[in-house]
Formats: C-alpha cells, structure tokens, sequence
C-alpha cells in the first residue's frame, strides 16, 4: 500500500512535510535508525524548512500507520526505522550511553519467542529483543 492511500485511508492528507520525511526514509532505508532530531537535522541541511515539532508529530502519525517503526531506546530516546518486511523480527544492541543502535537476527530468540506464545496460548505476531549494551567506543572510554 503506498503512502498516498495509506494516508487517505485513515482522513489523512499527504503534506510536502509528510513526505519529506518518508523520503528521508526510503533514502537510506532499511536498518537505518534516526532520532526526530536526526530527521529534523537531515531536512534542514537539504534545505527543507520544517520544524522540530512537525518531524515529531509526522513520526508518530508515520509509525501510527505502521509505515515506520518505533524503537524506544533504554535510557527514554527513541529511534525511528522504515518499517519493512524483510526485518520484521529483528532485534537491536542499542548502547545506553550514546545510543548506537545495531540490528541483528538471531533464529533462537525467535524460537524462544514462538514457545513462549504458544505455551500460553498466545499467537505471536512479531519478536524483537532489545539487548543494553556498551558500544565498543563507550565501552573503551569508561575502562
């Protein structure tokens, strides 16, 4: 479904900041998370005028629709991605210091996942796991 009728769908118009920000996204693609500062900096260097406010209401409504998905970092940040189906159940290492997050595919937790629902009669629809970690740079630093 494009972004178009998937917009019109839900009474929704296709603003030029709607898509400015979705073509950001398709841009870089898949695996590439970026915070609404992140967005909002990359749209001001293309010389796009948007304000900070209007990425943050864009991506909620983008990940309301289920065009981008959500990654709430552990330390209250949260990172955006284009939402697509070859990395629907993919799990992230996200550094709680400078929040690099990297994604990774592991056939185990999917398994894992997959028991649990079953074992108490639950359907799974998706399995992410999101691993607190040092990243090598901030690891490095606090040694």
């Amino acid at each position: 479904m494009g972004l178009r009728s998937s917009l019109h769908d839900r009474g929704q118009r296709l603003t030029p900041q709607r898509q400015r920000v979705l073509s950001l996204f398709e841009r870089i693609g898949e695996g590439t998370h970026l915070s609404a500062e992140d967005v909002h900096q990359s749209l001001l260097r293309a010389k796009e005028r948007v304000s900070l406010a209007t990425v943050y209401r864009t991506l909620r409504l983008l990940s309301s629709m289920g065009l981008l998905q959500e990654l709430e970092l552990p330390e209250g940040g949260r990172r955006f991605e284009l939402t697509g189906d070859t990395h629907r159940d993919h799990h992230h290492l996200v550094c709680i210091r400078c929040g690099r997050t990297e994604e990774f595919e592991n056939g185990a937790v999917l398994a894992a996942g997959e028991a649990a629902a079953t074992l108490q009669g639950f359907r799974m629809l998706e399995c992410v796991l999101n691993v607190r970690a040092l990243c090598p740079s901030c690891a490095a630093e606090s040694t």
